[in-house]
C-alpha cells in the first residue's frame, strides 16, 4: 500500500463487496494525497457508494475494464454527481492513452454494458432450465444467429459463474426487477463449486479435450 503514496491514479479492481472495497478506499484516503485520483473497476456498484467513504468525492471516477483486459478496447468511464469535470476529462484521457475506446456511462448499478448484458445472460440460462434447447444449441443459435464472438454459456464460464451470480444479486437488490434475479440454477451451480472455466466445470466441462457439455441433471 505504501506504494501508492505518490501515484497520480489508483484503480481498484477487489472483489464486488462494498464493504471490502470501501475499507481499502478509507485506508488509501488517508495514504494519498490531496490530489491523487481514485477509480473503480467495479461492473456492479455504483461509484457514489465508495466516493462517499472518501474526503475526496470529487476525485473519485470509475473505470470498468473488460475481460480480457488486453484484448478489449472498451473502457466505461463513469461520473458521479459529485465527480469534478476535471477527474471525469482526466479519466477519459488516461483510457486513450491506454490505446483503448472510452465510453461515458452514468452510475447506476451495472452501467451501460452490464444493464444489458446481465439479463441476457440470465435468461439464457432461464431457457436451458425450461428445456428451450442445450447448452451446445443455445451458444450456437447466439453465435451464428446474432453474431456474437461467443454463445451465452461459453462467456459465463470465462466471467465466472460465481461473479456473475454476485453482478446479478447487487443488481436485483439496486432495481428490484426479475430480469436481475439469479436463476436457481445459477445458486445451485455456484453452491456446487462450479464456477466456470476457473474451476474446470460449470456448463462446460473444461477436463475433455475439447471441452463437453457438463451434466447439469435437467
Amino acid at each position: 500500500m505504501a506504494d501508492l503514496k505518490r501515484v497520480d491514479l489508483v484503480i481498484e479492481a477487489v472483489t464486488e463487496n462494498l464493504d471490502l472495497k470501501n475499507d481499502l478506499w478509507t485506508e488509501l484516503d488517508t495514504l494519498c494525497g490531496p490530489a491523487t485520483i481514485f477509480a473503480s473497476n467495479t461492473s456492479s456498484l455504483t461509484i457514489a457508494a465508495m466516493a462517499a467513504a472518501t474526503s475526496r468525492p470529487d476525485r473519485f471516477v470509475g473505470l470498468h475494464f473488460f475481460n480480457p483486459v488486453p484484448v478489449m478496447k472498451l473502457v466505461e468511464v463513469v461520473r458521479t454527481v459529485t465527480t469534478s469535470p476535471e477527474t471525469f476529462e482526466r479519466a477519459m484521457a488516461f483510457a486513450g492513452s491506454l490505446g483503448k475506446e472510452p465510453i461515458a456511462a452514468k452510475d447506476n448499478s451495472g452501467f451501460i454494458v452490464n444493464l444489458l448484458l446481465v439479463p441476457y445472460l440470465l435468461d439464457a440460462i432461464r431457457a436451458l432450465e425450461r428445456g428451450v434447447g442445450s447448452i451446445t444449441d443455445i451458444d450456437k443459435g447466439m453465435v451464428l444467429g446474432t453474431g456474437h464472438p461467443m454463445g451465452p454459456f461459453t462467456l459465463l464460464d470465462f466471467v465466472g459463474l460465481d461473479t456473475t451470480y454476485r453482478i446479478a444479486e447487487i443488481m436485483y437488490e439496486e432495481y428490484r426487477e426479475a430480469r436481475y434475479a439469479p436463476p436457481p440454477l445459477l445458486k445451485r451451480m455456484v453452491l456446487a463449486g462450479m464456477l466456470g472455466k476457473k474451476s474446470g466445470k460449470g456448463f462446460y466441462d473444461y477436463s475433455a479435450k475439447p471441452p463437453r457439455e457438463a451434466d447439469l441433471g435437467l
